[in-house]
């Protein structure tokens, strides 16, 4: 008899490993994913993420561990016998078929009734908007064109789940940008399971209602997209997920939620909120998001607010906001981020100006080493 999980998560993952000689690609990772969920294992090249993705799809078989779907283990199921599908980073379309024949081609392995085949297959090819290219190869394809054939192909089986392995990388910005939410809403019109494997934090941050932060087989933090930009775990998910500045130091006092941490990287104490507060000389980091500094030709007057003074060394000007490179006198470069709401052709900040850049304690975060 098949064993069955007790509990109800859709995905379950009970310290699952990987070992290939003596490299553990895989270590001991737990997980759970909700029926419906679009979730993304985001990591950068070999932190193990699509070795996992190839467990959760029958490809590799485990070191150890269990794989339980829709509370049924599969650890040992075939992929052929699992309700899963993959989407390749390739695509891997046949060149010799057309668009129709490409989709159709899982289907007709299952010898079902060339009507309802027909169906299903134009009924896919709607949803992601190639009604007009079914006769098409797709070497007469865009892309965009030839990912979309490749998803509807994944799709016309109706799994319970479809696997994801960087979908997007092969195309450009722009496209990619907008073929993220053709995704989202393709996801959310079928209630399908996705598991999206990405190196891109971007689009994990885009397409995921959770997101797992892998690095050298385990995870870091699982968590939505604004916990875990807003709120990291660590150091390594603070510097992975964006862009963020530390200042290294040593915890002076705390209380009343407040930390205040002395730190030589900019010649004064910092102020954070946390609610967890390490102990009086511990060695710490104060991390501030570049967005969350504000800069000023002029000192605040609030003196609850961190402030620094500091030269523009770099600057750069992405057309919505304005990159600021800020040298401290210790010798400590500061990221600022500045939105520009008005339109101008000077720069508010140049070169060599002297500026004071500032943030509020509750915008700082209290990571440990």
């Amino acid at each position: 008899m098949t064993a069955r999980s007790s509990n109800s998560a859709f995905i379950e993952v009970r310290k699952l490993s990987k070992h290939f000689g003596d490299f553990v690609a895989v270590d001991a990772v737990s997980l759970k994913i909700e029926r419906g969920e679009l979730f993304s294992i985001l990591g950068g090249s070999g932190c193990g993420k699509t070795t996992l993705l190839r467990m959760l799809a029958g490809f590799e078989t485990p070191t150890s561990g269990q794989v339980f779907l829709d509370g049924v283990d599969i650890t040992n199921q075939p992929p052929y016998e699992r309700p899963v599908n993959m989407m390749f980073q390739s695509y891997a379309v046949f060149p010799h078929m057309t668009v129709e024949q490409n989709v159709a081609y899982g289907l007709k392995k299952e010898r079902l009734p060339k009507e309802e085949t027909a169906s299903r297959v134009r009924e896919m090819l709607s949803l992601v908007k190639l009604d007009d290219f079914g006769a098409r190869k797709p070497n007469q394809l865009s892309g965009g064109q030839r990912q979309r054939v490749a998803l509807a192909r994944a799709l016309v089986k109706k799994p319970k789940v479809l696997l994801l392995d960087e979908p997007l990388a092969a195309l450009d910005k722009k496209l990619r940008e907008h073929t993220q939410f053709e995704l989202m809403n393709i996801q959310d019109e079928l209630g399908i399971t996705f598991v999206v494997v990405t190196h891109d934090q971007e689009e994990a941050m885009i397409l995921s209602n959770r997101i797992a932060v892998m690095e050298k087989g385990r995870f870091e933090q699982i968590g939505t997209p604004k916990e875990v930009y807003e709120f990291p775990r660590n150091r390594f998910v603070a510097d992975f997920i964006g862009t963020i500045n530390t200042f290294d130091g040593v915890v002076q006092n705390s209380g009343d939620g407040i930390v205040t941490v002395a730190s030589d990287e900019c010649g004064q104490s910092l102020r954070a909120l946390c609610d967890k507060p390490p102990k009086n000389g511990s060695d710490v980091c104060i991390a501030v998001r570049p967005e969350k500094i504000f800069i000023s030709q002029y000192k605040p007057d609030n003196h609850e607010d961190a402030c620094l003074e500091g030269v523009v060394e770099d600057l750069g000007y992405f057309g919505n906001l304005s990159l600021y490179r800020i040298r401290l006198a210790t010798g400590k470069v500061v990221q600022v981020s500045s939105q520009n709401r008005r339109r101008s052709i000077e720069r508010s900040f140049d070169w060599d100006d002297n500026v004071y850049i500032s943030w509020r304690p509750r915008s700082a975060l209290v990571l440990e080493p």
